[in-house]
């Protein structure tokens, strides 16, 4: 089953780590900042450096990084200024950026011989005959669809409600929050130990959503998928 977890932190590459210590070093600090990214605490503090952030809008050399390392930075700026000051959702919503910048990633997470339509509805109405297993899976992959294109994608929901008539985007958000929390409470949540995390994903959906938006026309790693979501 195919899930989107909080492990950006746990994939940052040696070339990451010396992208941060290139933007933050000042004379003679490398050394110590090198041993500082060896401790978690040390580094979720350096990750948080408005210097690191700007390093990656402004230097070329960001292009060597890793793409969990590029939008966790990214996330957590723009959810702190936000507001929320919860890691776990940074890296979540992260670890959802750099997977659904591939597209197939984007795909429902069910096996091939028993997927429905990239529609939301048809996902929707998938919850009533798959496994509980798949149920959850559904459920998560609903909301982290509907955050991913209200919050980087949301000019697309906007014409598509303009030209053709579908849903506006407060549809989108009030399917992606009801979607999170209904993961939550599901009891393989527990089991993931996804429970609390995919509970504040709903109760900040808009907050999230807001926050991408201003993020988006900064993250140029994504490319808007094939298929639609209506």
């Amino acid at each position: 089953m195919k899930l989107i977890r909080p492990n950006c932190r746990l994939r940052f590459t040696s070339t990451d780590l010396d992208f941060l210590i290139s933007s933050l070093a000042t004379s003679g600090s490398d050394s110590a900042l090198r041993r500082l990214t060896t401790d978690l605490e040390s580094l979720d503090l350096l990750l948080d450096e408005e210097a690191l952030f700007h390093a990656l809008l402004d230097r070329p050399e960001w292009a060597a990084i890793s793409s969990h390392f590029y939008f966790y930075v990214l996330v957590r700026h723009v959810l702190k200024k936000a507001g929320l000051d919860d890691r776990a959702v940074a890296d979540y919503v992260a670890e959802l950026l750099a997977e659904f910048c591939q597209a197939d990633r984007a795909r429902p997470p069910l096996p091939p011989d028993n997927k429905p339509s990239d529609y939301l509805v048809d996902m929707l109405a998938a919850l009533q005959w798959v496994t509980d297993e798949e149920r959850f899976a559904l459920r998560a992959h609903i909301g982290n669809i509907s955050l991913f294109m209200t919050g980087v994608f949301p000019e697309r929901l906007q014409a598509r409600t303009r030209d053709r008539g579908a849903p506006k985007i407060d549809y989108y958000e009030g399917m992606g929050r009801s979607s999170y929390r209904a993961a939550g409470d599901d009891r393989l949540a527990g089991r993931y130990e996804l429970a609390p995390l995919l509970h504040s994903l709903s109760d900040s959906f808009h907050t999230t959503r807001l926050a991408l938006n201003e993020l988006k026309e900064r993250i140029i790693l994504i490319e808007p998928p094939p298929f639609m979501v209506a």
